[in-house]
């Protein structure tokens, strides 16, 4: 996902000359490449890519939806899992009528792209030379499209057991198209900040800052729950939030080592690496937890592995396993420590989205400016502690541009939807559930 070559440039800069080819004949404008040259496939590459978008799939339905979902009370469990469900659905049709373009469309001045594959006209089973030069375009886009739909997924756990379901619905469009379009054309399309030599490998910003802060965002805007602070709201059912971790886990490794693209060396180090920080979170955050509260806890330990994952996604690619094993102490130790503070600060974020996925994203971009090393992947850079300077500079500047825009964005686009629809259920339904209140269900007799 780095910065663009002057040729990959060019090539794009083509593929806007030709808008017209798949009206003019659809099966084989959906067909051809952009550039409107063949490309070889490789089988193994493309089987990674394929494998890897069902894996990053997985761990959206069932792993998120049962990780949140066992963790929220019993008569919310329903409309939990359904959320996650929802997004899925709903981002997979926004994906294909146009957001796949805004993301990853030719680039238009650094900040958006272009409007040329909407209906992914030009996408087709050729590979795309910018992106994955040995797969099928098609592939890579529906990989891309799983990113796309786990994280507005992620931000419902700061608002879960409160939020109307088409206030959820309008609000996860709204944001899939002008927060997290921008920001992954931003670093991964060939925006501006990748001309600035920012480094995401696998998220860090693109996935876990922008969902972080505008969890926080939501959680401040929607208030806290009735009864928060006095009700008791422990987790309804660990067993579901461990599978569900279990399978967030597996699922990570198509995540992350899928992002190198191919069944090659990069992949390699992405899959050690994301194995090795989320071991070491899981038990940092144990340690950290025993020493604090007297009791180690299954889910101090599942919830260490999730931040684990999230804080090495953006240096899983550009990192040894000694570095990723210290990503991960770091990682399981601070996202506690991060929950711990919560209180202090009086905002209800449900799940903990902040203090797993937002602060993972911040210390992952940040660690990754210090800890990669073109000795592992020659395609990254030199972290700080190799004497790369500027690209920490640029990675911390990636940290400070795209939490402000997620939290301006996710500001007013909770103001539209709150306007259109209303964003809380009121109090007599969030009192009797969401399942029974928005959906007519209930997981239990």
């Amino acid at each position: 996902m780095g910065t663009w070559t002057g040729m990959q440039w060019r090539l794009a800069a083509a593929a806007g000359a030709m808008p017209g080819a798949f009206f003019i004949a659809p099966g084989l404008g959906w067909a051809q490449s952009p550039t409107g040259t063949a490309a070889p496939i490789s089988g193994a590459d493309t089987a990674w890519v394929l494998l890897s978008s069902a894996l990053v799939l997985a761990m959206i339905v069932p792993g998120l939806a049962l990780f949140y979902g066992g963790l929220v009370r019993s008569k919310n469990v329903l409309g939990t899992i359904m959320q996650s469900f929802v997004i899925l659905c709903l981002v997979s049709l926004l994906w294909v009528m146009g957001a796949y373009s805004l993301a990853f469309g030719p680039d238009v001045k650094g900040v958006i792209g272009g409007l040329e594959w909407i209906g992914l006209n030009g996408v087709g089973l050729t590979p795309n030379p910018t992106y994955a030069p040995t797969v099928p375009h098609e592939a890579f886009m529906v990989f891309q499209l799983m990113f796309a739909a786990i994280t507005p997924a992620l931000i419902t756990g700061a608002f879960a057991e409160r939020m109307k379901f088409s206030a959820l619905l309008l609000f996860s469009a709204l944001w899939s198209v002008f927060v997290y379009c921008p920001v992954a054309h931003w670093l991964w399309g060939g925006g501006w900040l990748a001309k600035l030599g920012a480094l995401d490998f696998a998220g860090g910003a693109v996935v876990h800052i922008s969902s972080g802060v505008s969890a926080l965002v939501c959680a401040v805007v929607l208030g806290q729950r009735q009864g928060y602070g006095s009700d008791y709201m422990a987790p309804h059912n660990l067993p579901m939030v461990l599978l569900g971790t279990g399978l967030l886990w597996f699922g990570w490794f198509g995540f992350n080592a899928g992002s190198a693209l191919g069944a090659n060396e990069t992949a390699v180090v992405a899959f050690v690496a994301t194995h090795t920080a989320a071991a070491a979170a899981a038990m940092s955050w144990m340690a950290v937890e025993w020493w604090h509260r007297g009791t180690p806890t299954v889910l101090g330990l599942a919830s260490g592995a999730i931040a684990g994952l999230a804080t090495i996604t953006p240096g899983a690619g550009y990192m040894n396993p000694m570095s990723a094993l210290a990503v991960g102490l770091i990682a399981g130790g601070l996202s506690y420590l991060a929950i711990m503070r919560k209180g202090k600060f009086g905002y209800d974020d449900s799940l903990d989205v902040v203090g797993i996925h937002g602060v993972a994203g911040v210390a992952g971009i940040l660690l990754t400016g210090m800890l990669a090393s073109k000795s592992v992947n020659p395609a990254g850079a030199d972290g700080l502690f190799s004497g790369g300077g500027a690209f920490f500079i640029a990675q911390a500047a990636t940290v400070i541009v795209v939490g402000a825009f997620s939290a301006v964005g996710t500001l007013v686009i909770l103001k539209v939807t709150n306007r259109l629809v209303g964003l809380r259920v009121t109090p007599d339904e969030e009192r009797m559930g969401l399942d029974i209140s928005q959906h007519n269900e209930r997981a239990y007799s």
